[in-house]
């Protein structure tokens, strides 16, 4: 069993290591353009491209919105749903494992980030919510490119390897093994078939951790089939991988009522889709 787990757990970490380079190449081209976009499009735009770049597989998103977030080019809202949108290093994940239904979710995430997004800025405005009271204080400056060598060193070795891709191999190979061990020893077939919603409520809350890795047993468990789509979905919405965690280091406050309006979000849409058997 182990020899097998070790095998999918490479072959899976291999291809998100390809992925997760040519999504982070293609950030560093655009970023600069993208930036431009944010400050010439008007407001309704916002929502649109912010929604766009958090459903890119990768945290990347997560972390370029928390960035136009501080420098005032997008409102609390677009942030809020851009994180519906953004599912982590996961995605590359369920890329690997169930790649059109992926795409589905990234798609559904899109347009529930979307509209979200405006919703929630009425929301905001109409009860007076303090947001980003500090973003001055807070903005950040992001280093420019130098070279090829700086790319390879900083992104490839010290951000794709150093910091994601061990991790989502540990993580992979947990989830792997936690679900292979529960088939074979503790019936959880017939546990996730009969406290599905269990599952769904537990999904809405290890989506608050603000860490990409404790989702992949969700994104397992549906590989399997041992729990439907809304209970998937539920935890893609509340969950952002490592997105939050620069927006945790400039606002806790902020990143508090991020987390509370995806909860709420997610927990809505997942328990109306369980409901209606999906």
């Amino acid at each position: 069993m182990i020899k097998k787990l070790l095998i999918e757990t490479v072959q899976i970490t291999l291809l998100v290591g390809v992925m997760m380079i040519l999504v982070d190449l293609i950030n560093v081209l655009s970023k600069k353009r993208l930036e431009g976009y944010f400050i010439k499009a008007r407001r309704y735009k916002q929502y649109v491209l912010s929604s766009l770049i958090g459903a890119v597989p990768g945290c990347l998103g997560g972390f370029m919105n928390v960035s136009l977030y501080v420098h005032g080019f997008i409102t609390f809202g677009a942030l809020t749903g851009s994180m519906i949108a953004v599912s982590g290093d996961e995605a590359f994940v369920m890329l690997a494992m169930f790649p059109e239904t992926a795409l589905v979710l990234f798609a559904i995430l899109f347009v529930i980030g979307l509209f979200s997004g405006m919703l929630i800025d009425v929301v905001v405005k109409k009860y007076k919510i303090s947001t980003c009271s500090n973003c001055k204080e807070m903005i950040v400056h992001m280093n420019l490119e130098r070279n090829t060598l700086h790319y390879l060193k900083e992104h490839i070795y010290g951000h794709i390897i150093k910091k994601h891709l061990w991790k989502t191999a540990l993580w992979t190979f947990a989830a792997l093994a936690l679900v292979e061990i529960g088939l074979e020893y503790l019936n959880l077939e017939k546990f996730t078939s009969e406290y599905k919603i269990v599952f769904l409520l537990f999904g809405a809350l290890v989506g608050l951790i603000p860490e990409s890795g404790p989702h992949l047993i969700f994104v397992t468990l549906f590989a399997q089939g041992l729990i439907p789509f809304s209970v998937l979905l539920t935890s893609s919405i509340v969950q952002d991988g490592h997105g939050m965690l620069p927006m945790l280091s400039y606002s806790f406050t902020d990143s508090v009522k991020i987390k509370v309006f995806n909860l709420i979000i997610g927990l809505s849409l997942g328990l109306f889709l369980f409901l209606i058997g999906l």
